[in-house]
């Protein structure tokens, strides 16, 4: 059997016209539809009937035309059945947690996440839900079976930890997730086409279609993909987490990113051609830096073996400077002398985007949370763009360097 290849099946499923004949994705922007027949409209409401089910499409906050066929895209490349976009990264992975779990149910998770997914697994959801989360560390795999329990209803990772670059082990924690009858939710925003978790083994994949998927920070969105099933109760006009909470994305927003996501595969293979060329010469310094596809670290093997090689290690690296002081100095050289590029959150950008994350993307953790987890003060993520030459860019970075007394 030939092995999942992520372009193929988003070619294959892109190979449809739009609304009159045209090559592109038309912009559906009605809020409601008509229903031609009177008949119908109950067995919409019921979830008898729709888009997919002898029906129609009913109101732009359940399924819009636009934002379904995205859906259907990045399913296409992620290998799963089915997906729905939402209007933030926040919102997809609250909406699919939300739907697996009620009040008192038990959660595995790495302990080291996004800020924003850590506030609302350590905070808010225990507070507002009654949800129980028990952290561990997601690479010992004989930690992360010592915390299911029976009635564990989800474990949940990100493929490649942010903001530390360790690698989750996703066919092992499938099969531990299955044996306690729980569902594995895996967040790939750091490696889109660089892993596919479905075809590992996980049942939900989300993302942060703000970053990677989009890729020029101009769009804020969100997306859940899975089974047909999972993300039709998704959109359930009684119990559908995404239908009933509203966090829908603006079919002019779908279409943009859509017209992107051709690129994908292209901007993905450089943005790790430039992060795997910047993490050889900083290794060559005897920098402390951190970055997958170099051999020597903890992950190079297992993101080899489970990872499409020809899209590389992605387009993160670190550098620990030691101290917050000396990170937010490293930073300021770079943006306002060198122009390397920007000091500011996100990534998946054409341009550079750098942050100390402890300060920053991981400042909803306590600071025992953040030790634990391996995130020093002046650790330094830089998510490498691929405007300017990879010389012109490196004599910059070089140039940082010397001023900070790094190198000769």
């Amino acid at each position: 059997m030939k092995p999942f290849d992520p372009i193929e099946s988003l070619a294959n499923m892109r190979h449809e016209f739009g609304e009159h004949g045209g090559v592109n994705l038309s912009i559906e922007t009605s809020t409601t539809f008509t229903v031609l027949e009177a008949e119908t409209m109950p067995d919409i409401f019921q979830g008898r009937a729709g888009p997919d089910q002898g029906g129609c499409y009913l109101y732009g906050r359940h399924f819009n035309p636009t934002v379904y066929v995205l859906g259907r895209q990045i399913a296409a490349i992620e290998g799963a059945k089915a997906g729905y976009c939402s209007a933030s990264g926040m919102s997809a992975i609250a909406a699919a947690v939300l739907q697996l779990c009620k009040q008192g149910d038990h959660i595995v998770s790495s302990n080291t996440l996004y800020g924003g997914t850590y506030a609302l697994f350590e905070e808010y959801l225990p507070e507002k839900c009654g949800l129980q989360v028990s952290w561990v560390d997601i690479s010992d795999l004989t930690a992360v079976e010592a915390a299911m329990q029976q009635g564990t209803k989800l474990l949940y990772a990100e493929s490649m930890a942010n903001p530390t670059l360790r690698v989750a082990d996703i066919p092992a924690l499938a099969e531990i997730a299955h044996r306690y009858d729980a569902r594995l939710i895996i967040d790939n925003t750091f490696t889109p086409m660089i892993l596919s978790p479905i075809q590992l083994g996980a049942d939900i994949v989300v993302h942060s279609m703000t970053k990677f998927l989009n890729g020029a920070s101009d769009v804020v969105g969100g997306v859940v993909v899975g089974s047909t099933e999972f993300v039709q109760s998704l959109m359930d006009l009684h119990k559908g987490s995404l239908m009933l909470l509203g966090p829908t994305l603006d079919p002019r927003l779908a279409y943009e990113v859509s017209m992107r996501l051709p690129h994908l595969g292209l901007r993905m293979t450089e943005h790790s051609k430039r992060a795997q060329v910047f993490a050889e010469r900083l290794a060559a310094l005897d920098l402390p830096v951190t970055y997958p596809g170099l051999d020597d670290h903890s992950d190079h093997e297992l993101l080899r073996r489970l990872g499409h090689r020809e899209y590389g290690a992605g387009g993160i690296f670190t550098l620990d400077l030691g101290s917050k002081e000396a990170a937010n100095r490293f930073m300021d050289i770079l943006q306002n002398r060198d122009r390397f590029g920007f000091l500011a959150v996100s990534l998946g950008y054409f341009e550079t985007l750098m942050s100390a994350s402890a300060s920053s993307t991981s400042s909803e953790m306590s600071e025992e949370a953040m030790e634990s987890a391996g995130i020093q003060p002046g650790l330094v993520r830089f998510s490498i763009g691929y405007t300017g030459s990879i010389q012109q860019r490196w004599t910059q970075m070089e140039d940082a360097l010397r001023e900070m007394d790094l190198i000769q």
